[in-house]
């Protein structure tokens, strides 16, 4: 039997609006398919075309009813839309699924793969001249400016590590026993193990964005933010304000532990552990008579925590600056390997920042991340050639943003629990009551793009 909705009015807008009512709820189950929810009612939806109730009382209903928006990938205007919102400069359209990934590396120039040892060994000298130059700065700087050399000096041993990077994807010499043992020596004032890290980190190319087996991270798992009071308050804050640094836990939890590790793998993770360990052994306690413990905190811990906040390593849940934002955005899936695609992932999943100049110079070009992901072969020297030929054959489809205050508020305060409708959930709307970390970043972190 037809419903009569007595003294209702309804004004039907366009798709790219949202459904406006006063005190009520207007839902969409498909395109043209309206339904409405009032307070009075049971808490069940009644469609317009269809009902199997009559509204015996008359009750003035003023609404707005429009269609939801469509997701992202099928809407240029949402996307344009969302561009703004989420702090990007272009989100990209989706990828069909017919192309490949091996379509995609098709069209890179082959210079961009050629190793080019003087240029790589370029790379070397600039790092440790800027890491000495920081190391001169903090010596030198009176106490209101040592916050600028530590944060010179963390980016320029950041620099280091993108060199273990490329030797760990064997994209930095021509010969690989050079690579192991310059990656080896470029991790070690980050006291970090090169080989145990190099393996994980391979994980993460093969199956980026792949829900339980990228090794980078994945989002929070709804069941394990609600398993515990105490644990969904140190997920809030790890993924809230303190993210940047999350990285340190992962240090610890993910390379020092063998048994996270193959047994042909275990070899070499034990000699880089050696390694990391005979520093500490000997480099700390050097710094410390030197300098004392004052000294060890501002020439060596201070810039390694600007390190940290950075670094472009790989982390299993957690993870720092430059990672983040390459593979977290509102509008970026994670999927399951069952519906997975490769060429999807590496070219739609992730994303393309511009850095302030220097940050580009001391960390070589690895924010450039789009062609390390589509071919960790490409020495971090040709990424920007390689990103130029992406832009010109794939241009519509790359995720570009400029480093931004708006950006940042976006990853920190909204990606957090994962969603198969919508990607993300934020913790706000899960647990407003102890989401205070979350509120606080929305107040005091500036909007601004």
């Amino acid at each position: 039997m037809a419903c009569k909705l007595a003294h209702s009015s309804f004004l039907f807008m366009g798709p790219q609006q949202r459904p406006i009512m006063n005190n009520r709820v207007a839902t969409l189950s498909s395109p043209g398919t309206y339904f409405l929810k009032w307070e009075s009612l049971p808490q069940e939806r009644i469609q317009l075309q269809k009902c199997s109730k009559s509204l015996r009382n008359p009750m003035i209903v003023q609404a707005v009813a429009i269609p939801v928006a469509p997701s992202p990938p099928s809407s240029a205007e949402h996307r344009k839309q969302i561009t703004e919102s989420y702090g990007f400069r272009q989100i990209g359209e989706p990828l069909p699924n017919n192309v490949t990934l091996k379509d995609i590396v098709d069209t890179l120039p082959k210079k961009v793969f050629e190793i080019d040892d003087m240029k790589a060994w370029k790379s070397v000298l600039i790092s440790v001249t800027s890491y000495a130059l920081g190391l001169f700065m903090i010596s030198k700087a009176p106490w209101y400016l040592l916050p600028l050399a530590w944060a010179w000096t963390g980016t320029a041993s950041t620099g280091f590590f993108v060199i273990g990077h490329d030797c760990a994807h064997k994209s930095f010499a021509r010969n690989k026993f050079v690579e192991d043992i310059v990656g080896t020596l470029a991790f070690l004032p980050l006291i970090y193990p090169y080989e145990p890290w190099r393996f994980k980190h391979d994980r993460h190319h093969a199956r980026t964005n792949m829900l339980n087996e990228d090794t980078a991270w994945h989002p929070v798992w709804k069941e394990e933010f609600e398993s515990s009071p105490v644990l969904r308050k140190a997920i809030i804050y790890g993924y809230g304000p303190f993210r940047p640094w999350m990285s340190i836990a992962h240090w610890l939890m993910w390379h020092f532990d063998l048994k996270k590790f193959r047994p042909n793998e275990v070899k070499r993770v034990k000699i880089s552990l050696a390694c990391v360990f005979a520093f500490m052994a000997i480099g700390w306690p050097l710094i410390v008579f030197k300098t004392g413990i004052m000294g060890w905190i501002k020439f060596w811990l201070m810039p390694w925590l600007g390190y940290h906040f950075w670094v472009i390593q790989i982390s299993h849940l957690l993870m720092s600056t430059f990672t983040m934002v390459h593979h977290t955005a509102p509008h970026i899936p994670f999927k399951h390997s069952d519906d997975w695609n490769a060429a999807q992932a590496q070219l739609n999943g992730t994303v393309h920042c511009d850095y302030p100049s220097w940050i580009e110079i001391l960390c070589h070009d690895i924010n450039v991340h789009i062609p390390h992901h589509i071919s960790p072969r490409i020495p971090s020297y040709n990424l920007r050639a390689a990103h130029k030929s992406l832009q010109e054959n794939w241009g519509k489809y790359l995720n570009e943003a400029a480093w931004n205050w708006r950006l940042m508020k976006t990853i920190l305060t909204i990606c957090h629990v994962y969603d198969k409708e919508e990607n993300y959930i934020a913790f706000d709307k899960l647990a407003p009551g102890d989401s205070q970390p979350i509120n606080f970043l929305k107040k005091v972190m500036p909007d601004y793009a």
